[in-house]
């Protein structure tokens, strides 16, 4: 046995003995009482039917591992197309190395191998072949085309930085392996005596990123009958090295048995070649079939952390497809030298340096669910996560807010104080909090390098607590109420760390700065100039200009911290209940004015049939569960299920917008359980209506979250009874803490709403005006 698959073994066996890794038979699903493993319910080409004018997803097929460095992809889109793969297409052009986090962000390093007969043709278009859905398989762990044009199947089995490829080619005297490295500079080097290429793509889309290369290495199994590089549009037989602005290598083989495939070992490297080499060692000497069983254990077992239970199939299949999907982003930017240390390349100064780092994703999407998903269920990823963003902070001088895989000029807000306080409020140790804090608190208080970085408006914010609409800064009052939030996510991790109190009242003031944009007249959140006047005219229905891809319905909610401050400010529970309802009740029209035209995300609400709820865009996904607030639940439970059963199936056209990096399908894991975190950074979450009559959470601890839900189904939506450890529970919300001791919920689901339950002031869940009004009478005692 070699030395790798001894560490592996070792590895498995000391995450068993942990909890951290759980026997295959607490792991069971159950479909009609028949065990299933979870992996066999994902689909990967969930929401791959999309477009740039209607986003059905906006996803791709992603073959890898979790959170691992490279993900692997057919090609159906030209080189550089951010929709790299759209289940419309009838052409793949090659196997890709992605990175991509969604099609707007587009790609970084990428470079794809096709296998070809006949006359070795390397331009993208001549070289790709037909295919069909039906001779296509996709597993997380495993993809396998059949490219009709070549006579050829494809397949590919994945690691955290490597890949193994079979190419079974029909008996020929002319098969190819085709490598594109892609423009905006790449080479390749043929090594003919030990069957490799060697090469980089520097290739990328966004920010600035010094001493780029994704570095490639590939070695074949069997040895060249003849090799060729390419520049640009020319290819040179016999040549082995090209440096050029796009270039490629072709490699030839004779077969003269169609059972003995053509096999490709991949790796890659930002670092150098010979740490592609080193990365290279984690395939082994394993086999194809080796390494894709390997993988389907992996999937499974991180999958299986949670087991449920039903008689829908359709909706275990969306359920494990959207957990699929939020176990990639951020990706892995570190790698693992040749002597055991943990080292990455730096896209913040373009250094080598040791540590942890990740990359891939934005946190206006992701501080959500997706962040505070990672911390109930795999916390330990979640501590090199922040490791990493230390790193990058220190690496760079800013947190990043977007990172693909350094800083990008995109979307609003300050929200990495959200992802770094809720993950030391649920608990998460053994990292460099302190430092964290700090970048926290250059964050909030400075302009980045770029819009996306720090605080654009920071001065204005700071001194009239709001970021005027009349100064030139765009999306003003999304900003400001975003501050406002990452302001009390400050305010709550410096009280667990204990800081100076002058700095914790400093704040908590600043928390509750969205007060400063509230319109009594309409009941809604409104730009404001300088001068302290609302900003005229005032369109609700407009989108963007004051607001962020969304419209003032949208962004009104937008206060997780403090819902009963917003409530009081509308006039009372039952005003607020209005307002809620009549986000459905309108119809879905718009002002599109300020883009010009109508973008993707208002076309997906206005085709939902939801009025103005726009489930498809991040902004407004908390908001149905609101009425646990207002002392009406049971109109968050019918709506939570309408969602569910309508926006998401395991299906090509399965989202009802964009994924956005496990954001959009965390909703759907918690929802689907049955609670959600309205507000990160606290220790609670609020309940809705659980999907499935058994689900079974196997925490990090090992622990375990039982929940039953008798008589769940389509028609039983509402809570009519909850007990917690067996005791009746009336509150809207459940503890973070109690959750992780361990815990049984029994909800017992009904056709009709129990308009009782849930409807005490004592049942809401958090707000902070109900914690300052406390401290203020606490200190008032004194």
């Amino acid at each position: 046995m070699n030395m790798f698959k001894k560490s592996i073994i070792a590895s498995i066996a000391l995450l068993v003995g942990a909890g951290i890794i759980f026997p295959a038979s607490t792991l069971a699903q159950k479909v009609n009482g028949r065990a299933v493993d979870p992996v066999d319910l994902v689909n990967p080409l969930m929401g791959t039917d999309s477009k740039p004018s209607l986003s059905n997803g906006n996803t791709y097929p992603a073959i890898g591992l979790p959170w691992g460095m490279n993900m692997w992809t057919p090609q159906t889109g030209k080189n550089g197309d951010g929709w790299q793969y759209v289940y419309t297409a009838d052409k793949i052009r090659g196997l890709k190395q992605t990175h991509q986090p969604s099609p707007w962000m587009n790609d970084y390093g990428q470079f794809s191998l096709m296998p070809v007969t006949g006359k070795g043709i390397f331009d993208q278009e001549g070289r790709a072949s037909w295919f069909s859905h039906k001779s296509e398989t996709a597993k997380p762990y495993h993809y396998s085309v059949y490219l009709a044009d070549h006579n050829v199947r494809a397949e590919i089995t994945p690691t955290e930085r490597a890949a193994m490829f079979r190419f079974t080619f029909q008996t020929t005297d002319s098969a190819f392996v085709v490598l594109d490295a892609f423009d905006r500079g790449s080479e390749v080097e043929i090594i003919p005596e030990k069957n490799m290429i060697i090469g980089y793509s520097s290739r990328y889309s966004r920010g600035k990123l010094p001493n780029f290369k994704n570095y490639f290495v590939l070695v074949f199994d069997q040895p060249f009958d003849n090799f060729s590089t390419w520049e640009d549009k020319s290819r040179f037989n016999g040549k082995l090295k090209s440096t050029a602005n796009q270039t490629g290598a072709i490699v030839g083989f004779k077969i003269k048995d169609r059972s003995k495939a053509v096999h490709v070992k991949v790796a890659s490297s930002f670092i150098s070649p010979e740490q592609a080499l080193v990365n290279l060692d984690e395939l082994g000497d394993r086999t194809f079939d080796q390494i894709a069983k390997d993988g389907r254990t992996i999937w499974n077992e991180k999958l299986g952390r949670i087991a449920v239970e039903g008689e829908d199939i359709d909706q275990m299949r969306t359920f494990y497809s959207t957990l699929y999907r939020t176990l990639f982003f951020p990706n892995k930017l570190y790698e693992i030298s040749k002597d055991g240390q943990t080292v990455h390349y730096s896209p913040y100064n373009g250094k080598v340096l040791p540590g942890y780092l990740y990359g891939g994703t934005g946190f206006w999407d992701t501080f959500r669910a997706l962040y505070p998903f990672l911390n109930l269920m795999y916390p330990a990823i979640n501590v090199e996560m922040q490791e990493g963003l230390k790193n990058a902070y220190l690496e760079g001088g800013f947190l990043p807010e977007w990172s693909s895989p350094g800083y990008a000029d995109i979307m609003i807000g300050n929200n990495s104080a959200s992802v770094v306080s809720d993950a030391y409020m649920k608990g998460l140790r053994g990292y460099d909090i302190q430092t964290l804090y700090e970048a926290l608190l250059h964050g909030a208080n400075n302009e980045g390098p770029m819009t996306a970085v720090g605080r654009k408006g920071v001065n204005y914010y700071n001194e009239l607590g709001y970021v005027p609409y009349d100064v030139g800064i765009n999306e003003n009052a999304a900003r400001t109420l975003e501050y406002a939030y990452d302001d009390f996510a400050i305010y709550q991790l410096a009280k667990e760390l204990k800081r100076p109190q002058s700095e914790i009242d400093l704040y908590a003031k600043r928390a509750q700065n969205y007060r400063h944009l509230f319109d009594s007249s309409t009941n809604l959140m409104r730009g404001k100039n300088k001068d302290g006047k609302f900003q005229t005219p005032f369109n609700p229905l407009k989108w963007g200009d004051a607001f962020t891809e969304g419209n003032s319905w949208h962004y009104s909610w937008s206060v997780f911290h403090d819902i009963k401050g917003l409530i009081g400010l509308m006039g009372g529970e039952k005003t607020f209940v209005n307002m809620l309802d009549s986000v459905f009740n309108q119809p879905p029209l718009f002002d599109d004015s300020y883009y010009g035209g109508t973008i993707h995300e208002i076309r997906e609400m206005q085709i939902a049939d939801m009025g103005q709820y726009a489930h498809g865009n991040q902004p407004i996904q908390h908001m149905i569960y609101l009425y646990n607030y207002a002392g009406q639940p049971w109109k968050a439970q019918y709506w939570i299920r309408q969602v569910l059963d309508r926006m998401y199936s395991a299906t090509p056209d399965g989202y009802c917008g964009d994924e956005d990096n496990g954001q959009t399908s965390a909703w759907y894991v918690f929802s689907a359980l049955g609670f959600y975190p309205v507000c990160p950074a606290t220790d609670e979450y609020v309940i809705g209506a659980p999907l499935f009559s058994k689900a079974v959470l196997h925490l990090e601890n090992g622990k375990k979250v039982e929940i039953n839900a008798v008589n769940a189904s389509k028609s039983h939506v509402y809570v009519n009874q909850l007990s917690l450890n067996g005791q009746t529970y009336a509150k809207n919300w459940l503890s973070h803490t109690g959750l992780m001791q361990g815990a049984v919920l029994d909800f017992d689901m009904s056709v009709q709403p129990n308009m009782t339950r849930g409807t005490e002031e004592s049942a809401a869940p958090y707000s902070m005006t109900n914690e300052l009004k406390t401290n203020k009478v606490n200190k008032h005692k004194k």
